[in-house]
């Protein structure tokens, strides 16, 4: 049997899937880092910057710059970064984001690969440079594994996102 207007039960919970399922998966993501995988190097790509550019892209109307410094702190505080850094590389790549959106004509998903390819490349040398003003002597092209395998990623996490959008906006 269809029902042709929802119950105030199902009301409740589509707002709450609409509401909290962005947020939950970007901090899902950024708890992937607490997963027991052995490297011996930077290969691992930061999934929940990965979440966090793919429904900023996705969703443009979603999150304002403000959202970025409590997600960024959840980030900070799981993967042990820095406090501050990734508030401070989030709220920069919205407000990149929202520069480059109120220039651009049109998008496609070419020029979302290239846009999220530039975050990925502008956080990880963002984040490889506070390290450095933190005390760690690391080159940069140590860290070029995890920017290719990010930038590789980043399809993949955004097909991830769209589906869990279509699931979100469902009745």
């Amino acid at each position: 049997m269809s029902r042709i207007a929802l119950t105030r039960g199902d009301m409740t919970r589509k707002h709450l899937r609409r509401q909290y399922v962005p947020i939950g998966t970007t901090i899902g993501a950024s708890l992937l880092v607490l997963l027991p995988f052995v490297v011996s190097g930077p290969y691992v790509p930061d999934f929940g910057y990965l979440a966090f550019i793919s429904w900023r892209l996705l969703r443009p109307e979603m999150w304002t710059a403000k959202t970025s410094l409590g997600l960024g702190f959840f980030d900070d505080l799981v993967s042990g970064q820095p406090l501050g850094q990734s508030m401070a590389l989030w709220t920069i790549t919205l407000l990149i984001l929202d520069f480059i959106e109120s220039r651009a004509v049109f998008r496609d998903f070419w020029m979302d690969w290239l846009l999220a390819s530039f975050l990925i490349l502008f956080h990880t040398a963002g984040a490889w440079l506070v390290g450095l003003m933190m005390g760690s002597f690391v080159q940069f092209h140590v860290v070029w594994p995890q920017l290719a395998l990010s930038i590789l990623a980043y399809p993949v996490i955004a097909r991830i996102v769209v589906l869990l959008d279509r699931w979100r906006l469902t009745r």
